[in-house]
């Protein structure tokens, strides 16, 4: 845990360092604002700023948020000046300590900077085969595409391969190519000298050279404009960067991971990405299934989130009751795992009762709602039908309310997927319609 401390704090920098250290942090010092601005151009690896309440902490963030670096900061103070506190809170700080430092809160506010956010929570026999995969390919030196629809957690599966590889115990850097406009991208990956262009008030070191000897993460490269692909596709072949205004060329050792949820053939044949440089992306592709096709994810992930909300919002641990559990199993979830998160967020917070009933899951997509016992058609009788009709029936609507996923209305079903696939081959045998499946 690297941890930047700016300003005085009222003569407790010592005390507050020693308990840091205590913790397991490493302490560097700033006795003012351009100070720490220096320092977190350089590419120093800082996770946590502790900042004096004292100091103009909007001036401070403002310059981190229009500067593009992500930081965690806490404002710091004497105990008796809740104005200030409140200030640094609306000024962007996510915490306010007060001083004289208490080891228990500053730990507890270290524990939470270091605590592991990206964890990867799975139950699927899907998910722990692509685990398999990207842990063996983990330790190479190739690049890696991730694909997959937005909100299925490539990112995270994109920390998994650092956190196994050689380069682990470096820098995982992370840039959304899609939320940085294209005027801004190149200096975000290559830096800029210091009057390199209007704002550039000082140096500042790129994302490629902050990962070198690292992990840089391109998140939705595909957005990427294809002019910056070429400088992108030279700084892999060469190993080099050029900052924007320097007069030589700087080396790099950056580890490569790419994401996309757009069909970068696709994109190649219109033009709109290189080709060469999806060849040298796509050493290793790895695609992340949706979260709806990976349904023994769902139960897994959903406690997790119950138990990191309620952690957060200071509520007791509450279990998720069976007909809420059977709900999220009967939902396609089109917004995948960032759904799931934002769901169970809700659910935490709005149970009243003594576990998370499914009055608690509130979904926001009722046509991604699938019904696993369907309402008879009261167009036809259902007084003497078979048994064996009643089931053809009832296997054939819940795949059409899977949109033909044979793996979610197994589940669904409480049936294996041989058995489903042998039912259809009998119905399909018998002339009935059976829904196609996503697949082709």
């Amino acid at each position: 845990m690297e941890l930047l401390i700016v300003g005085t704090l009222e003569g407790q920098i010592g005390a507050a360092s020693k308990i840091a250290v205590a913790q397991g942090g490493h302490v560097s010092l700033a006795d003012k604002i351009e100070t720490a601005l220096d320092i977190l151009r350089s590419g120093k690896s800082v996770e946590l700023v502790m900042i004096d309440v004292k100091l103009d902490i909007y001036k401070f963030i403002s310059s981190l948020e229009q500067e593009r670096i992500n930081v965690l900061v806490v404002a710091c103070g004497v105990a008796n000046d809740p104005s200030l506190a409140v200030k640094a809170i609306k000024a962007g700080a996510k915490e306010y300590i007060p001083l004289p430092p208490d080891p228990e809160l500053i730990g507890a506010v270290l524990a939470a900077a270091t605590r592991e956010n990206h964890a990867l929570i799975y139950g699927d026999k899907k998910t722990e085969a692509i685990l398999k995969m990207a842990k063996q390919i983990a330790p190479s030196e190739a690049s890696v595409l991730l694909t997959g629809n937005s909100g299925t957690g490539k990112e995270i599966f994109s920390r998994f391969i650092h956190d196994n590889s050689k380069r682990a115990n470096k820098k995982f850097v992370a840039v959304n190519c899609a939320a940085i406009p294209e005027t801004l991208l190149e200096s975000e990956l290559f830096g800029y000298e210091k009057g390199a262009f209007t704002g550039a008030v000082a140096r500042r070191i790129g994302k490629f050279e902050e990962a070198s000897d690292g992990t840089l993460l391109l998140d939705e490269i595909s957005e990427m404009d294809i002019g910056i692909q070429a400088k992108l596709l030279r700084a892999i072949q060469e190993k080099e960067i050029d900052r924007i205004g320097g007069k030589a060329p700087i080396k790099v050792n950056t580890r490569i991971i790419a994401t996309s949820n757009r069909n970068l053939e696709e994109a190649v044949k219109n033009g709109s990405f290189r080709q060469d440089l999806y060849y040298r992306l796509n050493v290793i592709n790895i695609n992340i299934p949706d979260l709806k096709d990976r349904p023994g994810d769902i139960p897994v992930l959903a406690k997790h989130f119950i138990k990191k909300f309620s952690e957060l919002n200071d509520l007791p641990m509450k279990d998720l009751a069976p007909a809420a559990e059977q709900k999220l199993l009967n939902y396609l979830w089109p917004g995948n795992v960032r759904e799931l998160e934002n769901t169970m967020h809700r659910a935490v917070l709005l149970s009243t009762g003594d576990e998370i009933g499914e009055e608690a899951i509130l979904l926001t997509d009722a046509s991604a709602v699938i019904n696993p016992e369907p309402q008879p058609d009261n167009s036809e009788p259902q007084v003497g039908q078979t048994v064996a009709g009643m089931e053809r029936r009832l296997i054939i609507d819940t795949l059409k309310h899977t949109m033909g996923n044979r793996t979610t209305a197994a589940n669904i079903l409480g049936i294996s997927i041989r058995t489903l696939r042998n039912k259809l081959k009998q119905y399909q045998e018998e002339g009935f319609d059976i829904p196609a499946s996503p697949q082709g």
